[in-house]
């Protein structure tokens, strides 16, 4: 149903920094170019408060794609509303030079108005796949178990309206997205999914055995998983943020040194350690996409690269003897 790679667009929203957009119609158009059609872009309205969405349609459009050729994926819950502050509301400090602020609005009409304002935004697109973005964050905000009864109905409701999109044909597929994965298996007792997206929980260093456990729910259910910030937001690559929070081997020994026997055993196999995250998410049977994110256009093919290339069995072999990974995962590698 997915293709193996799908890309991240929250560059074009000015995640961090302001890309010109000669800079980020070429992301797109690079990615056009190496993808066969129909090529997979995952966007939100929270991204950029909807300048994402509007900069993926503007530059699909003068790029002269056809909508048949692409799949766009919108994560639903929050809205484009006027900027009346100096700064957004919602995540101050993270999107930078952007003219207008979002809100959250997650219920039955409330997915419905960000659904139809995101098709707007995008212009001559619309998109076909949806979801309810971080309901793991929208769950948690209840300040005491009444509320969080109430947000999760609420969320139900959401869910109720997403489904009808794809009972009228008007979306071809529901899923839904988390970096904590409890809220996943939470809505797959209640909905029936499609797809699944996990973030940070799929990744050689981090795979808990309550995630294995959901990813043999999942399977039962059928539902297709698509793993994103498969290097735990760069950490495992060399970075120093670990989930979107800086560390120090004072403050997390335990994962400075695992990595530094990760970058070892990299090294002895003559593999990239990013060649080895992403092919960590196919080990498993139904993980059958990645989510990746670039700012440079001239990383499209090392990612592809990635995703297509293959690591030896002997490596996982290692990593388990080592103790490295997970025990459980010996049936997938032997």
């Amino acid at each position: 149903m997915f293709p193996k790679v799908i890309f991240g667009t929250s560059s074009l929203g000015n995640l961090y920094h302001e890309l010109p957009y000669e800079t980020k119609r070429s992301i797109v158009g690079e990615i056009i170019s190496h993808n066969s059609a129909p090529v997979m872009f995952d966007s939100a309205g929270k991204y950029g408060a909807g300048l994402a969405l509007e900069l993926l349609g503007r530059s699909l459009s003068e790029l002269e794609i056809t909508p048949e050729n692409v799949h766009i994926s919108n994560k639903l819950g929050w809205k484009q509303v006027p900027l009346e502050a100096n700064e957004p509301t919602f995540e101050p400090g993270a999107w930078k030079n952007i003219n207008n602020d979002a809100v959250q609005d997650i219920s039955y009409q409330g997915i419905l108005d960000c659904f139809e304002q995101g098709n707007r935004l995008l212009g001559n697109y619309n998109a076909d796949i949806v979801s309810v973005h971080d309901p793991d964050e929208f769950l948690d905000s209840a300040t005491n178990p009444q509320q969080r009864l109430q947000h999760l109905e609420q969320l139900l409701d959401a869910y109720k309206a997403l489904n009808e999109l794809k009972k009228q044909g008007i979306v071809s597929s529901v899923g839904v997205g988390a970096k904590d994965v409890s809220s996943i298996d939470l809505i797959s007792d209640h909905v029936q999914l499609d797809w699944a997206m996990f973030a940070n929980s799929i990744t050689p260093y981090t795979h808990s055995n309550t995630t294995l456990n959901l990813l043999d729910k999942l399977k039962q259910q059928q539902v297709t998983v698509i793993n994103s910030a498969v290097f735990n937001a760069g950490f495992l690559v060399g970075g120093e943020f670990f989930n979107y929070q800086k560390i120090t081997p004072a403050s997390h020994p335990e994962a400075f040194t695992w990595r530094n026997r990760f970058f070892e055993l990299c090294n002895k196999f003559q593999i990239k350690p990013a060649l080895a995250c992403v092919q960590f998410s196919f080990l498993f049977e139904n993980i059958a996409s990645i989510a990746l994110n670039t700012s440079s256009p001239t990383r499209i093919a090392d990612n592809m690269a990635l995703a297509n290339s293959s690591v030896p069995v002997e490596f996982w072999q290692e990593m388990l003897n080592q103790g490295m990974i997970n025990s459980r995962l010996k049936s997938l590698i032997d």
